[in-house]
């Protein structure tokens, strides 16, 4: 054997004899809300881990927080919001955010413990409704939908109870923190509950909700990352391992038709 040969063979096996150095994760830090958004995280978890993604999942238990955090680069992403509450915080507080995937819908739901039904609900029932403008204007859009209330033409997605023109029940209105809405249910007659709250207060959207948003129109919850990341690998294999089968399936088995896939 020549001496060239020899000294490819040679390094040949020395290579062969190194240990593999195995590619270190790369860890994103993801902000959710507590309840069904954090049970898909981890879901997801496992599956961007083979995609070279660690995800720390970091529960914030307001609306506000997840954005600000996001913004000041505390974390690479958030999971918990729909388009018209990330585009009210944008124009409110100047965040570079963006969206990069649908995620699940969480029809909205009005409940009751001292009520069956809507139509049991009586003339001057106090109702709790968010106080963040999305969701609380989604609340009384939901409520004119089913005829409840009529407001103003063109109120788009942010009205607020004083956009409110006929009110033939006279309902009284409330507005709190939307983590709050559970509890209210003590001391009000009815509370408008986003599902990511309805759910881990033991409240089941698809049969104790006496009025219920159809699952439709522009709340489908969504990832968002600062803009200057939206082009990076880790967002796509983050995409990717939430759009995946696997997660599809245990929404589907765990939730039971109370949170939606959007993909």
């Amino acid at each position: 054997m020549s001496l060239k040969r020899f000294g490819a063979a040679l390094a040949l096996a020395l290579a062969a004899a190194l240990p593999a150095v195995a590619q270190q994760p790369q860890t994103i830090r993801i902000a959710v809300t507590p309840g069904p958004h954090a049970q898909i995280l981890e879901a997801v978890k496992p599956v961007a881990a083979q995609k070279g993604l660690d995800l720390k999942i970091i529960e914030f238990s307001d609306y506000v927080l997840p954005n600000t955090a996001l913004a000041a680069g505390e974390i690479e992403a958030n999971s918990f919001q729909h388009r018209p509450y990330l585009d009210n915080q944008k124009a409110d507080r100047g965040f570079k955010t963006e969206s990069v995937a649908l995620t699940v819908n969480f029809p909205m739901g009005f409940y009751s413990k001292k009520y069956k039904s809507w139509d049991a609900v009586p003339n001057g029932a106090t109702i709790a409704i968010q106080n963040d403008p999305t969701n609380g204007g989604r609340s009384l859009l939901l409520l004119q939908d089913k005829g409840a209330i009529k407001l103003k033409p063109d109120v788009g997605f942010k009205p607020t109870v004083t956009d409110i023109v006929e009110n033939p029940k006279r309902f009284k209105f409330i507005e709190i923190d939307a983590a709050q809405a559970p509890r209210s249910l003590d001391d009000v007659d009815v509370a408008a509950i986003n599902t990511n709250y309805a759910a881990p207060a033991g409240l089941n959207p698809t049969k104790d909700a006496i009025l219920r948003e159809d699952p439709k129109g522009p709340y489908v919850n969504l990832i968002a990352v600062r803009a200057e990341d939206k082009d990076k690998p880790w967002v796509k294999a983050l995409v990717e391992s939430y759009h995946s089968p696997e997660v599809k399936a245990f929404v589907d088995k765990t939730f039971g038709g109370a949170v939606l896939t959007a993909w």
